[in-house]
């Protein structure tokens, strides 16, 4: 059983082992491997570049596709967070689209395959997914239980649908794994806030400090988002639970509309101006930075119901006191 990593109902306790991470070397990993080391578990990371992993894991390489030696450090692991998949950070033209889908799908079948051949397999596997499988909406906010998940939604552009199949098939590949003595999680995670190089903070930080980062496309589109610290608390939480398995929503507890969170960043910056941005604005500028409209015109209004219902506590549930403790983190980061 594994130690309490939060206080409330339903804690367990944590059994220290070898966790292994594959995609582990990217934002994410660079924030969780450290973490978990810290707790006292043993970090295996599989990358496809090989090299020297974040912080003092131990570097195994993988094609993210195939298996091979790789396969053997999942066999009597405690667990397996798998992080793997193509940044959606990209023009979606069809080949990157084509690339994200198989980056994701094929990781996940990979890893599938070598719990389902393993004598002793993981204990538990978490998952990466993504809060941008719910729909597009304003009207309320998308649980696990009763959220609305997207692809039908009247009036948005026809190929937000891809990022819901790319979503969808993502998670039906976790379900679809021969791995009965393996509890599994759907890490459907928000905006993940944390200063790193790359990041979003970082790159909504640079914007924010240029007076760029006011109200995009009149701002009402809800943002849901979670601080780094919280993300990798509820990971190492979900390690413990296990009772939980299935889809959770990694997100905080309070969305809010876009011009809401862009003054809140304002505010914990010191920065006055926020110049706002017309759609056909916002189009021109994500062609020349290589990105898509959908990842701030998308109405995102995620909640972590399952995380609340079984006690997990939130060191940072509003964005005000979130955005001031990142911005002091990027300043000595």
């Amino acid at each position: 059983m594994f130690t309490n990593i939060v206080e409330g109902p339903g804690g367990a306790q944590e059994r220290r082992g070898k966790i292994v991470v594959p995609g582990g070397t990217g934002h994410l990993g660079q924030l969780l491997v450290p973490f978990l080391a810290a707790r006292g578990h043993e970090l295996v990371v599989l990358s496809r570049r090989g090299g020297g992993g974040p912080g003092p894991a131990r570097v195994v390489a993988w094609d993210g596709r195939r298996g091979g030696p790789w396969e053997a450090e999942l066999d009597g692991a405690e667990a397996v967070v798998n992080l793997a998949g193509r940044s959606v950070d990209c023009r979606y033209t069809e080949t990157n689209l084509a690339a994200m889908l198989d980056s994701r799908v094929d990781s996940t079948r990979a890893v599938g395959a070598a719990v389902a051949r393993a004598a002793r397999p993981p204990r538990v596997w978490l998952q990466s997914s993504t809060a941008t499988i719910y729909a597009h909406r304003f009207d309320a906010a998308n649980d696990e239980l009763e959220g609305e998940l997207g692809g039908r939604e009247p009036g948005v552009p026809g190929y937000w649908r891809r990022s819901i199949e790319i979503a969808t098939r993502w998670e039906q590949t976790l379900a679809e794994a021969a791995a009965p003595r393996t509890r599994r999680v759907a890490l459907r995670s928000a905006i993940v806030m944390w200063p790193g190089r790359g990041g979003p903070f970082t790159k909504l930080l640079q914007l924010t400090r240029a007076g760029l980062h006011g109200a995009l496309a009149g701002g009402r589109q809800y943002v849901s988002w979670i601080h780094g610290l919280d993300w990798a608390r509820a990971l190492a939480w979900l390690l413990a639970r296990e009772d939980l398995a299935g889809p959770v929503n990694l997100a905080a507890p309070c969305p809010l509309p876009q011009r809401e969170f862009a003054a809140d960043l304002r505010a914990a910056a010191g920065v006055r101006l926020g110049l706002p941005a017309t759609r056909a604005m916002l189009e021109l500028g994500a062609f020349f930075l290589r990105t898509d409209t959908e990842l701030v015109q998308k109405s995102r209004r995620v909640v972590p119901r399952r995380l609340l219902e079984a006690g997990f506590r939130f060191e940072f549930p509003g964005w005000a006191e979130a955005a001031r403790d990142l911005v002091a983190r990027a300043r000595v980061a």
